[in-house]
């Protein structure tokens, strides 16, 4: 039996996991303070509602993810101030986020997750943690189709230039 043969929580973690879970608890910790602020700023049910699943999903991240960085005796970053909640009436219009940018903003955000995860994923030696960015994967994926859903009904998705087929372009 070799020193990766047992339990892989009992296993140590090597120092890409180290490093990326560190910085992928950080990450989640910015996600929270800025979807906090986002939420502040929203107007659609729709996109709160999504704000909310956002907010619950890089809390148990941050905190799933400090757990195992301490258990394995390393410090994670310290959390951000919590933002106070205020009514969306009392931000000036010209300071506030408007709801399509919000959107953008979160699809963006998400998008960036699904990479991050992905690399960990690829680079860990340990299976728990791998499981445990696969899981946070498939949330962010299904987040992610909310907001596209969204953002398709609601009419605030730009899409990037589209590929038009024409009779002239397709003779040879």
């Amino acid at each position: 039996m070799g020193i990766l043969s047992g339990n892989p929580k009992h296993e140590p973690m090597h120092y890409g996991e180290i490093h990326q879970v560190w910085q992928f608890s950080m990450a989640a910790k910015g996600c929270i303070s800025a979807t906090e602020l986002y939420r502040n700023h929203a107007g659609d049910r729709t996109l709160k509602s999504i704000l909310g699943d956002i907010l619950d999903q890089a809390r148990l991240e941050s905190k799933e993810c400090d757990e195992l960085l301490m258990h394995n005796g390393i410090m994670p970053a310290p959390a951000l101030p919590a933002r106070p909640e205020v009514e969306l009436e009392s931000i000036p219009a010209g300071a506030r986020f408007g709801d399509p940018e919000i959107a953008a903003m979160i699809a963006a955000d998400q998008s960036m997750g699904l990479v991050a995860c992905s690399q960990v994923m690829g680079m860990s030696i340990r299976e728990d943690i791998g499981a445990l960015f696969a899981k946070y994967h498939a949330t962010k994926a299904a987040i992610s189709t909310r907001i596209l859903r969204m953002n398709k009904e609601k009419g605030w998705l730009i899409p990037p230039p589209l590929q038009v087929k024409s009779e002239d372009l397709v003779k040879v």
